[in-house]
């Protein structure tokens, strides 16, 4: 029989983690699941949990949260990969604010949706990415994406919005960054080899399709495809900024001239003037960095996940 871990971020969503707990507790119990429920206690506490699972060779460690719980526990489970070459199948339950996590990897949205997803049990090879710089000089992991520049300013601030909730909360934030930060630092970019440079507003570099729970930033993109997808404006003044945020919620920003989109498997960031202002999946990267490495790290994960409609 399986063994499965529920890592457990009670304050997400606004205590909607907790109130998740009786339902998932009933299900896999109904269900006659091996499991064991723990909830977080602090930052980074969902990190230490995944990786004693994954050590401990429980098969399925499931993340019950928003994309800051799931982007610790993908960071508990590749620890032990990188230490043991193997480790457990990724889960998640999406009950947090954005759950960008959960649109990018294929996994529904909502207790109901996501327990389903997890007794269904069908599964699916990720990539995953890496950034080393800023607070994490040996590097942090993440599934969905990097933000560097305005949308990591956006991300700030709507971590402190607490009295709004989802998108919304993403889009105020949006809308108050603009008047905060809309000097784009000079940037020099390596990509593939590739040099470029500009004053660049944002950085988006994807391997899910969403951020801020609205604003697809590469809605082409794939997770198993060995692939990153770039999203980079350039500095525009605050009046082009309000008029692309449409074209991001969109998706059809590319049609823009100050949007430049691309891929790549390896991506280099300095900063020749200003500072870099980073979040991986929402978590803090650094707030005044000056360079970074992001890696895509191809198939290192199995997801349970929603099947592709006519996979078998």
């Amino acid at each position: 029989m399986k063994k499965y871990t529920l890592v457990l971020n009670p304050v997400s969503g606004r205590g909607a983690g907790a109130q998740a707990a009786p339902t998932i507790e009933a299900t896999f119990k109904q269900a006659g699941f091996d499991f064991t429920l723990l909830r977080t206690e602090r930052p980074g506490h969902a990190i230490q949990l995944a990786r004693q699972a994954a050590a401990d060779g429980d098969q399925v460690v499931i993340a019950v949260g928003g994309d800051g719980t799931a982007n610790e526990v993908l960071n508990g489970l590749m620890q032990v990969r990188q230490a043991q070459g193997r480790t457990s199948a990724l889960g998640v339950v999406a009950v947090g604010r954005g759950n960008d996590f959960a649109f990018g990897m294929g996994t529904p949205i909502g207790l109901e949706a996501g327990c389903q997803a997890i007794l269904a049990d069908h599964r699916s090879a990720i990539d995953v990415g890496k950034v080393t710089g800023g607070d994490y000089p040996a590097g942090r992991y993440f599934g969905n994406g990097i933000g560097i520049g305005f949308d990591a300013v956006v991300g700030f601030v709507a971590a402190r919005n607490t009295h709004l909730r989802g998108f919304i909360s993403y889009l105020v934030a949006a809308l108050q960054t603009i008047f905060l930060y809309y000097h784009a630092p000079l940037v020099h970019l390596d990509l593939d080899g590739q040099p470029m440079e500009l004053s660049s507003l944002m950085i988006s570099i994807m391997n899910g399709r969403r951020m801020g729970g609205g604003f697809m930033m590469a809605p082409t993109a794939r997770s198993d495809d060995g692939l990153l997808d770039l999203c980079i404006a350039e500095q525009v003044s605050k009046g082009k900024i309000l008029a692309l945020i449409p074209h991001f919620m969109r998706g059809d920003q590319a049609s823009q001239k100050s949007i430049h989109t691309c891929q790549a498997r390896k991506v280099h960031v300095r900063a020749l003037q200003g500072s870099l202002p980073v979040h991986a999946d929402g978590e803090t990267i650094c707030t005044q960095g000056s360079e970074l490495t992001i890696e895509l790290l191809p198939a290192q994960l199995e997801m349970l996940c929603t099947p592709v409609e006519g996979s078998i």
